[in-house]
């Protein structure tokens, strides 16, 4: 697997901006990483999960683009799943202190990195590959897919991570919308034979699930 490009088109400072805005606007919350209702930042979490299964056992995992840290107490609390080892990457500062001030469990523990930097059994990435600020498609695209590879890498049985979708009404000039097909195609041909696409929920994005 080849390492991801550090930073896309120059962006991650505008990147870091926007989030930092988020937080000092909302606060810890769904809307303080850019998700204004918490019920479907919730359904995110669910569709993720499903890379789990039901018997996946002691895990761990990395969280590529953590925020605050609220997968954590969502898969340990909420779902009940026994996680071993959770890291959180984040390219905020501002992110990075409140993750570690919100989180205080001794599993998890969080990195000021924009790659995931350790090896675990699972890596999600939630919303992160959404936001590419003045990046051009075509630069965003090649980042988006030298992470994955990068994340493959390190995990040893699976990942997930979610997109906004081409299929779409309406565009915002910052964010990135990925070709579903383009994306589940690019994972069964270069990441795994096991791979899922879930596009059939109520939000304007897709999830794909990547099986090891």
């Amino acid at each position: 697997m080849t390492g991801a490009p550090t930073d896309p088109s120059g962006q991650l400072e505008a990147i870091r901006r926007v989030y930092r805005g988020y937080l000092e606007e909302h606060g810890v919350s769904s809307a303080g990483v850019g998700w204004p209702q918490a019920d479907a930042h919730r359904l995110r979490f669910d569709k993720l999960a499903s890379l789990f299964g039901t018997e996946a056992g002691r895990f761990s995992i990395n969280d590529l683009g953590a925020g605050w840290g609220a997968l954590f107490p969502y898969l340990v609390e909420e779902r009940g799943f026994d996680v071993e080892r959770y890291i959180g990457y984040e390219v905020s500062p501002e992110m990075l202190a409140a993750a570690r001030a919100t989180v205080t469990d001794s599993r998890a523990t969080f990195v000021e990195a924009s790659t995931a930097t350790q090896d675990a059994d699972y890596s999600v990435v939630c919303g992160t590959f959404n936001v590419k600020c003045d990046a051009s498609d075509d630069d965003w695209l090649e980042y988006v897919l030298g992470s994955l590879r990068a994340l493959a890498g390190h995990s040893a049985r699976g990942l997930a991570f979610n997109m906004m979708s081409t299929y779409v009404d309406w565009r915002n000039e910052i964010l990135y919308y990925g070709d579903p097909g383009f994306f589940f195609d690019f994972c069964k041909r270069e990441l795994s034979r096991s791979v899922a696409l879930l596009h059939d929920y109520p939000l304007w994005e897709w999830t794909i699930v990547v099986r090891f």
